[in-house]
């Protein structure tokens, strides 16, 4: 009878200590798993491709002027397809209002992360260039357009790229605008591809002939180191060599 109560003792105390050990094992491993779960939040930023920190002043006004960059575009592309007479210049209009509206979907996604508003129209500067187009037609929009394009808005817009790739602070600020400059470049060349292929205008030949080195005077007023932002004021310039008399720049050489 004792050896069996010193049996029963012994087997009881055993079963106590691994019960203890099981509890203490519950307590202390399960916390951890808890801790270490990712939260929902912190899931949802992981899985995202793009940062959600706030951006600062500077980074904020560049994404804005892109995007008033964007509606001028798209609203000169769609004006061009309806004005534009020659075929070349209306594909030339279709490629950018296509690339545009692209990247301002992208854009817009970029600024949504971010906690960003941006511009739904035109400024005002934008408006008076459109309005001077809208008032030409045939070959005068033509010529007034691609030089619009090739000597002012596509190098201000390459250069505000290049100024967000090299001084904005967001990382992804920067590899969007880095992405986009090579769009635009290729926007340069068939704009001054196109603008060389227009033919001469109704003013003869000897004004024709000018009318190719017309718009980089009046560009290099319009277009100088201030970049996208800058300028204010001075696209107009692209416009004034030919709205006098209705010749597209090549008009202004008898008066010098």
């Amino acid at each position: 009878m004792p050896m069996q109560n010193i049996k029963s003792g012994v087997a009881g105390i055993f079963f106590g200590l691994v019960s203890t050990a099981l509890l203490t094992n519950s307590l202390t491993v399960h916390p951890q798993e808890k801790g270490n779960k990712p939260s929902a939040s912190q899931s949802k930023e992981t899985s995202s491709g793009v940062s959600q920190a706030k951006l600062n002043q500077s980074d904020e006004r560049m994404l804005k002027q892109l995007a008033q960059v964007y509606l001028s575009e798209i609203a000169l592309g769609k004006l061009a397809q309806e004005k534009a007479q020659s075929n070349e210049v209306k594909s030339f209009a279709k490629k950018m209002l296509d690339d545009h509206m692209k990247a301002q979907d992208e854009l817009k996604q970029l600024a949504q992360s971010k906690g960003v508003g941006l511009p739904v129209e035109v400024d005002r500067q934008q408006q008076s260039v459109e309005k001077k187009l809208a008032a030409l037609s045939g070959e005068k929009f033509d010529r007034q357009y691609m030089n619009h394009e090739s000597t002012r808005a596509l190098k201000d817009t390459h250069r505000l790229l290049e100024r967000i790739n090299s001084k904005a602070e967001d990382v992804d600020l920067k590899s969007y605008a880095n992405k986009i400059i090579a769009t635009v470049e290729t926007h340069q060349q068939m704009a001054n591809d196109t603008r060389k292929n227009l033919k001469p205008t109704s003013e003869g030949k000897s004004g024709s002939g000018q009318s190719e080195s017309s718009g980089s005077p009046a560009s290099s007023g319009a277009s100088g180191e201030s970049g996208a932002g800058g300028g204010t004021g001075k696209p107009e310039g692209v416009y004034d060599s030919g709205t006098p008399d209705g010749a597209p720049g090549g008009a202004r050489s008898p008066r010098q």
